[in-house]
């Protein structure tokens, strides 16, 4: 049932031009600079550090990694983070997609 799931979402959600990422349940990522970082539907935080945070996905897991790093606002689903951003992974099922700033 889960697999035929995700397989209609991405139809449905270009079909009825509804957003992908309320549709198939992605993280939302905005970034101003390398300074803040903005992130939706993420299902929980597994590392924070004032080096380093990791969040938990549907699809695997979000490393953030800088320096300086303050929380400024934490939600059961939001998060902001301050601090200098160097690099943005993406980490699912063993391969791992790298946004360097």
């Amino acid at each position: 049932m889960r697999k035929w799931q995700q397989q209609i979402r991405p139809w449905l959600s270009k079909y009825f031009s509804l957003p992908s990422d309320v549709m198939m349940e992605l993280p939302r990522i905005t970034m101003i600079g390398q300074l803040h970082i903005y992130i939706e539907n993420h299902q929980g935080l597994t590392v924070y550090s004032d080096k380093e945070l990791r969040l938990k996905s549907n699809k695997g897991y979000i490393q953030i990694t800088g320096s300086q790093f303050v929380l400024k606002m934490m939600l059961p689903e939001e998060i902001l983070l301050e601090g200098t951003i160097e690099e943005v992974k993406f980490i699912t099922g063993g391969k791992t997609s790298t946004l360097n700033i």
